[in-house]
């Protein structure tokens, strides 16, 4: 049974990632009317919301797209950067929308960024420490319970992110339309690659809690 519903959210991830690509591979075709890059809708938002004191940059790769609260940069993707179109108005006005939950103090962003060394330290170490706990479950069976504390703190991080990352859309969305950046024509365009691009996370985080309830029920599993 835990096996179906592993391949269960492999297969949904799979579609999910499929159609966003191919979301924005057909979004990015299509060019907004005001000729405006992804570096210039940020740098537009950014000013709209009265925040001066962050910086728009470009990156390598594709989807690369991020805001990095440490430095206070946007750091958006070569594609998104310089195009002008409405995947590149969608995920640039997302990532400010970011910077303003940042600015704003926004609640669950401050949450997320608290969390960050501890997962950086769980997710260095908890795919060990499990291997280990498995292979020592009768001899050492704390040794499994401390790795599944590593990756509740993973898994805790992912659903945390969710409201972080629906809320930064969900103020994108609202300032394209405000602002006159997408307009009737294509603003639920914008709206189906952010919404494409929220999916992701959620099957990451149900991808997560599946696979910490796995480990539970090996290490309780054990104790029959």
């Amino acid at each position: 049974m835990v096996w179906i519903l592993f391949i269960g959210i492999a297969l949904v991830s799979w579609i999910v990632s499929a159609q966003l690509k191919s979301r924005f591979n057909k979004y990015s075709k299509i060019p907004l009317m005001n000729g405006m890059t992804g570096k210039d809708i940020a740098e537009k938002m950014l000013h709209d919301n009265g925040i001066y004191d962050v910086q728009v940059v470009s990156v390598r790769g594709s989807l690369t797209d991020h805001y990095n609260p440490s430095n206070k940069t946007i750091n958006l993707s070569e594609p998104v950067f310089k195009s002008s179109s409405v995947a590149a108005a969608a995920v640039a006005a997302h990532e400010t929308g970011h910077a303003v939950q940042h600015a704003r103090a926004y609640v669950p962003l401050k949450m997320r960024s608290a969390l960050v060394p501890a997962v950086s330290f769980s997710s260095k170490w908890v795919t060990w420490i499990l291997l280990a706990g498995i292979l020592l479950i009768n001899t050492f069976p704390m040794l499994i319970w401390f790795g599944i504390g590593l990756f509740a703190m993973t898994t805790l991080f992912s659903f945390v992110t969710l409201p972080v990352e629906i809320n930064a859309s969900s103020r994108a969305l609202a300032w394209l339309s405000t602002a006159g950046v997408t307009n009737v024509s294509n603003h639920g365009q914008a709206k189906d690659a952010l919404k494409w691009a929220a999916y992701t996370y959620v099957v990451a985080a149900l991808g997560s809690l599946a696979t910490l309830i796995y480990y539970i029920m090996i290490a309780m599993g054990n104790r029959r």
